[in-house]
Formats: structure tokens, C-alpha cells, sequence
């Protein structure tokens, strides 16, 4: 089966980015190593739609069958252009009566709520889009069918999640994609929000909706204001708490002369489709998109410049994620140079740490992922005092600035002044003859080390974390030399993969 993922043939295919090669690659290791179900971890922007195409097509040249399971049905139609755009026109479509519903097809796009009347088709490889959203239906057949099952996930934090899917692959992440284009930074601007003080909670932890709508009708007019303010009259998406607080968004955003529409669940099909079809013209007549969360997973229009967060959120940081990425694409077409998000949430200083540390560094497993859905993050009563970034000003601001890079750097354990060629010692123990050999011996120990899923990231992070310093430009990954790992730095390390597993048990 790992020989669906070992030809590079892209065949109708763009060729893969590095990290996208990386990605197949890191799912071929997976089967060779006994995981049946393995996530795939990969930012907006990373091209999601594209590499579980990919697994599809490996799959039907090996004359096996695939099927794409998408989250919402609103997503089928944009699946299955882009499986025509790269050569996999021999497809069906299991949804209604929709003109492509054809069995007999060794692909199938299906929707997981079609499914779950309907039944499976044949399938041998299964591409479950969306994979945090975790439904019965392809649960129970991931766990209890035969078939590989690769999830595609921005935010697999659900709880579960790691007894589903036995490997992570995390080839890239949201800061890596934004140094190579493929994604432009988040401009942020803390605004006028809805006091959520005393709020009843739900079942799950998070506000009840009639809660936040009823807070949140009150600013609207802050919100319409700030948009014509700061919104610079992007093509923009905002996001409200509830079907009315949608629609009560959009009537004073038309009522103030902007062109607003609403896209949610009781949104009739064919209005979604002209809706759609409207807002993805570059000169679109509609200046603003409204939704609760139609349009917070997988909806790709690549030059909105800006997002309006009105939906407040106490403990889903994945749901704040993946809002908040609608705004993130570039679009080179258009010049895009970066995303205004309008915070009349609170949310972007409630899940600031949290999110600075996916922003940068992904996830190492799915049980940490967990946890970050798990916590209930609280308002900061000095919000408005806090200061920014000491180097740019951006704001929300923790260790290190999701505008300019700036971090906070805690002191050195290093006892010795800095220099390239002197040896390496932190505490008494001699871990390398100098900088040089420590990076070497690091490289050594990702390479060798199948569970280290960002080899390259590791290392940087590694020597960063141990020296204080990120290794210099010239020093080179790819091209390390293979080096014996002294006892010391096998030592340290597994002690510090020791402590991580404790603190993630005691969370």
C-alpha cells in the first residue's frame, strides 16, 4: 500500500512545494511503519484539497478506489472542480440528485451528512476533509473498515482525535507559509466588544448563542463603524454569533450603503451558488460576506483582505483558527500584501499564547492539540494596558510578534561567552566540541528518529531552545554530515521528552 505514495508522478498535478513532497512522503513512512489512519496537519494556504487529491490519485493508479469526504456539502462543487483541474475528471459525486452521481467511479466526493443516509460507496483509501469536525458515521468506519484513512485537518485539536488517527504528519506551518507567500500576515485591530461577563456557558464549556448574540446586537453599530474605518472596503468576511446576529449585521451594513449578504445553513442552495459564484469575482459587487460558521472551514476566496471576528469564544481556539485563516490566502492576482482581522471578539487576546505557539511551531502530537480545546481561557482585566511588540507594536503580543518576529529570548543556560568554536556546555555536562557539532548531532538525531515529523524544525528549534541563538544561515540541514550523538545530548533530550510527557499527562 506505501507504494501508492513512493512515485512523485504528479501527473495533471502542479508539481508539489517541498513541504507538500514532504507530506507524502511523511504518509508513505506512516504506512511503512503500520498506521493504518494517519492525520495530515496543514495550515490554510498549504493546500489541503490538493495533496488529499494527490492520495486519491495514487490510490486509483494502484486500481484501488478513493473517496473525498468533505465536511459540508456547500464544499462539494469546489472539491470537484479542483479534482477536474487536476486530471480527475473519472469521478461521481454523492450528494442528492447532483448530475455526476455515478458508483461505479473509482473516485467518489461525498459529503459526510449524504453519507450518513445513504451509506458508503466501495473504498479502499479514504480522504476525510475537515477531520476535526469528527462525525459517527466515518468515525466508525475509520476504526472498523479496512481502509487506509488519511484526515485533513488545519486544527486537529478535537478530543479523540488521537484514538482515531495513530500518526501525525505536520510538514510546514502558518509562519513558514507566510515567510514562502503563500499566506501574507495578520494585521490586527483589537476593537469594541460585546461584554461576556457572567454569560451562561452550554454543555460543551463554550458561551450559549443567545448569549453572545444578545451582547453582540449591541455593538453592531461599532462594528459597521470600525469596518468603514479600518476595513479600507476589502472584500470582507465577517463572522457572527448567531443566524440573527448574522442578519442583523448584514441589514445595517446595507443600510449604511455596503453591499452585505448573508451565507448560512438556511441559506437555499441556489442562492448559495449564485452567492458564491458573485463574491469570487475580483471586481465582486458584494463588499461583505456574513456567516456564524458556513464559511469558517474550507470556503477559499483567495483576495479577502479582511476579517470582521464578532463571535467570541471561550474555549475553541480551532474555530478561532480557522475563522480567522479565511483572510490568510495570498493572492498574487490581486497584490494582496496582508489581512486585517477586526476583533469585536476578544478572541485574539484570549487564544493570543496559544495561538502564537501554533503560528510558529504546529503540534508534535494530537493529544496536545487536545488540550487546546479543552481550556477555558479567561479576560485579561488589563487588556487595554498590555503593552505591544517593544519592536513594531503589534499587538496581541506575548514572547514573539506574529508581525515582525521579535521574541523575548530567556536567558542562556550557555556558560560559556559566545563564539562558534568554543565547546558547548550547559550545566556541567560537555554536550558538543561547538556550535557546529551540536547542529550536526542534531540533524543526526532528527534524521534517525521516525516520530519527528518537522526534522529541520526540530533541529532549529532544538539549538535555539539550548543555545539561545537560532543557527546561523550557513549551517545547513540538508547538507549535515552524519555524526555520532554524544551521551550527553541523548540524554538531554530524552529527559526533556520525559518531562513534556508528564506535563501533558498532569494537563
Amino acid at each position: 500500500m506505501s507504494a501508492l505514495f513512493d512515485d512523485l508522478d504528479t501527473g495533471a498535478f502542479p508539481p508539489p512545494r517541498q513541504f507538500q513532497a514532504a507530506a507524502m512522503h511523511g504518509i508513505a513512512e506512516g504506512l511503512l511503519a503500520g498506521h493504518k489512519n494517519q492525520m495530515l496537519m496543514a495550515p490554510t494556504g498549504a493546500g489541503k484539497t490538493y495533496l488529499g487529491l494527490r492520495v486519491a490519485h495514487k490510490a486509483i493508479k494502484q486500481g484501488k478506489r478513493a473517496t473525498f469526504l468533505c465536511d459540508r456539502i456547500t464544499l462539494i462543487d469546489q472539491t470537484s472542480r479542483r479534482a477536474d483541474e487536476y486530471g480527475l475528471r473519472d469521478h461521481g459525486v454523492i450528494q442528492g440528485d447532483h448530475y455526476r452521481q455515478d458508483w461505479s467511479r473509482p473516485l467518489q466526493i461525498a459529503s459526510v451528512q449524504t453519507i450518513e443516509s445513504r451509506g458508503w460507496p466501495q473504498t479502499d483509501v479514504l480522504i476525510v476533509d475537515e477531520a476535526h469536525t469528527m462525525r459517527d458515521a466515518w468515525v466508525k468506519f475509520a476504526q472498523e473498515s479496512a481502509a487506509r484513512v488519511i484526515g485533513l485537518s488545519a486544527t486537529p485539536f478535537s478530543r479523540g482525535l488521537g484514538k482515531i488517527f495513530t500518526n501525525l504528519i505536520s510538514p510546514t506551518t502558518m509562519h513558514e507559509l507566510t515567510q514562502a507567500g503563500d499566506l501574507v500576515p495578520m494585521r490586527v485591530l483589537s476593537c469594541k466588544r460585546p461584554n461576556m461577563e457572567g454569560a451562561k456557558v452550554n454543555e460543551f464549556g463554550e458561551w450559549q448563542s443567545s448569549e453572545a448574540e444578545a451582547r453582540g446586537m449591541e455593538i453592531i453599530g461599532d462594528v459597521v463603524a470600525e469596518w468603514m474605518r479600518h476595513g479600507e472596503s476589502r472584500k470582507t468576511i465577517v463572522f457572527g454569533a448567531t443566524i440573527a446576529h448574522c442578519e442583523e449585521l448584514c441589514r445595517q451594513f446595507n443600510e449604511a450603503g455596503i453591499f452585505a449578504a448573508t451565507f448560512t445553513k438556511d441559506t437555499e442552495k441556489r442562492e448559495r451558488e449564485q452567492l458564491v459564484a458573485e463574491f469570487e469575482k475580483p471586481d465582486s459587487c458584494i463588499r461583505v460576506l456574513i456567516s456564524v460558521e458556513a464559511l469558517a472551514k474550507g470556503f477559499d476566496v483567495q483576495d479577502v483582505g479582511c476579517v470582521v471576528d464578532c463571535r467570541p469564544l471561550r474555549k475553541s481556539l480551532s474555530t478561532a483558527i480557522q475563522m480567522w485563516g479565511r483572510g490568510l490566502r495570498s493572492s498574487r492576482a490581486t497584490g494582496k500584501t496582508d489581512c486585517i482581522l477586526l476583533d469585536h471578539s476578544g478572541n485574539i487576546i484570549r487564544f493570543a499564547e496559544d495561538f502564537e505557539r501554533i503560528y510558529y511551531h504546529g503540534l508534535d502530537c494530537l493529544d496536545d492539540g487536545e488540550a487546546l480545546d479543552r481550556t477555558v481561557r479567561k479576560d485579561e482585566k488589563d487588556e487595554s494596558e498590555r503593552k505591544g511588540c517593544p519592536s513594531c507594536g503589534h499587538k496581541p503580543f506575548r514572547k514573539r510578534c506574529m508581525s515582525c518576529g521579535f521574541e523575548i529570548v530567556a536567558a542562556s543556560e550557555i556558560t560559556h561567552e559566545a563564539g562558534e568554536m568554543q565547546e558547548v556546555v550547559i550545566g556541567n555536562k560537555k554536550l558538543a566540541d561547538d556550535k557546529r557539532h551540536l547542529f550536526h548531532q542534531l540533524c543526526a538525531y532528527a534524521n534517525g528518529n521516525a516520530k519527528i515529523a518537522k526534522k529541520e524544525g526540530f533541529v532549529k528549534l532544538k539549538f535555539k531552545e539550548w543555545t539561545g541563538d537560532w543557527p546561523p544561515f550557513e549551517y545547513s540541514f540538508h547538507k549535515a554530515p552524519v555524526v555520532d550523538i554524544t551521551g550527553a545530548v541523548k540524554s538531554r533530550i530524552t529527559s526533556e521528552n520525559i518531562r513534556r510527557a508528564k506535563a501533558r499527562q498532569a494537563a
